[in-house]
């Protein structure tokens, strides 16, 4: 099994769901004894969230392509990016460094095209809701990709001032919930939880559509190709 080398740390409240995912989806193919081998970059959120908040994601991608590239020298051979909204990146990322980069956007299109989705919700930070990078990805695929209408604002303030901080409010489940029942009136057939943060709050006994968590789907991903 080669060595998975992942980017975190934005935030550090998701990238800590995406060990145990690793690991239990190694043992679950695996068996017995057997967890993954895998080095950890977690980065410093604050500095990062201050780069989105400006808009400079050329430096962003400057630091990201340093923990990619650090991670290949200390024996990463393959690469995950523990976050959506960063993919914004994903190209210094993958300039960076020789190693291949498994894309979040990529194992979730792969699953609802395969369960038959074609029409679909996307949740997430007002970056990924309003900016092409991830959406165009998604329905180059295949995949009609609709965000919500009203209420973006809202939705990214949980992101950050709750979910970010591990702080899990009913309040805030319900603004969620609101958000998937207006996209399944526009005709959503299933909804993205594009955050990697979402899915300590909404999964597929509290959703109203059918759920698709970028970060259980990157990790099982990321775990198929380091035993490719």
């Amino acid at each position: 099994m080669k060595t998975i080398g992942l980017i975190g740390g934005m935030s550090w409240e998701s990238t800590a769901h995406y060990y145990p995912a690793i690991n239990r989806e190694t043992a679950r193919l695996r068996g017995g004894l057997h967890s993954a081998p895998l080095i950890i970059h977690s980065l410093d959120f604050a500095p990062i969230e201050a780069l989105q908040r400006t808009g400079d994601w050329d430096g962003a991608g400057r630091i990201l392509g340093e923990a990619a590239l650090g991670l290949e020298r200390a024996g990463a051979e393959l690469l995950g990016l523990a976050t959506n909204t960063m993919h914004i990146v994903a190209d210094a990322i993958s300039g960076s460094t020789r190693l291949p980069f498994l894309h979040i956007a990529d194992p979730t299109r792969a699953a609802l095209l395969a369960d038959g989705f074609r029409r679909v919700g996307l949740l997430g930070t007002r970056f990924t809701l309003e900016m092409p990078f991830y959406r165009d990805r998604l329905s180059a695929g295949g995949l009609e990709v609709l965000v919500p209408e009203v209420g973006i604002t809202d939705l990214n303030a949980i992101i950050y001032e709750e979910l970010c901080r591990g702080i899990v409010i009913d309040a805030s489940r319900r603004t969620y919930q609101d958000a998937i029942a207006r996209l399944a009136a526009e005709g959503a057939e299933a909804v993205i939880l594009g955050c990697t943060e979402i899915g300590m709050l909404i999964d597929d006994e509290t959703s109203p559509l059918p759920v698709y968590d970028t970060t259980d789907l990157h990790a099982k991903a990321l775990v198929a190709a380091a035993l490719a």
